[in-house]
């Protein structure tokens, strides 16, 4: 009798301490599966919150392509058209964080979201007016090979521009801009050829 109550004595207590290690493993555990999960839905939804900044931004683009597409008179566009966000130059120093880049835009009405896009057009030249003058220098490339023109002259009017094989086409840069209201921002760009 007297050993069994001696082996009771060294049995007493042990299992509280491993039950107490074992509890603290698992809450340590738990803490981290949950804030592993939270980071990635956090970075889930913001990625998801960016695409969806970026297809609005999409509007920007599109409005100004259908701008220059359905434009009556190409010779609008040696001039600046502030109503529809057209800056007839741009100097070549310029990024999307100078102030003066965004000169002349326009901002599109609210979607569905309250999201407000802002888009600016630039001409790639120096100054406005004429593209062949002498003293005005612009981003060309040539007509695609086959391609029917209006005026096929197949030169630049410098005199230090290579001769294209067809009417050399100007280079237009959209620029589109949303701030939105979790405070992301997406600015998104595309070049637009486009004969004179």
């Amino acid at each position: 009798m007297e050993a069994m109550m001696y082996k009771r004595r060294l049995q007493r207590g042990i299992a509280l301490p491993i039950m107490l290690i074992m509890l603290t493993v698992m809450l340590v555990s738990s803490i981290y599966l949950l804030k592993s999960s939270t980071s990635t839905t956090l970075t889930t939804s913001n990625l998801a919150y960016e695409a969806a900044l970026s297809k609005a931004a999409d509007l920007g683009v599109h409005t100004a392509f259908a701008y220059l597409r359905d434009i009556p008179n190409n010779a609008l566009l040696e001039s600046n058209q502030a109503a529809a966000g057209y800056v007839a130059s741009m100097a070549p120093n310029w990024t999307v964080s100078t102030p003066a880049f965004w000169l002349g835009s326009v901002t599109l009405p609210p979607d569905a979201s309250g999201n407000r896009v802002e888009y600016v057009i630039h001409r790639l030249c120096d100054f406005a007016g004429p593209y062949n003058d002498v003293t005005n220098r612009c981003q060309q490339t040539s007509a695609r090979p086959n391609s029917k023109t209006s005026q096929p002259y197949g030169r630049s009017g410098r005199s230090d521009s290579p001769n294209y094989l067809d009417q050399p086409q100007l280079h237009y840069v959209v620029t589109a801009r949303i701030a939105g209201a979790r405070g992301g921002n997406v600015v998104t760009q595309g070049v637009i050829m486009k004969g004179p």
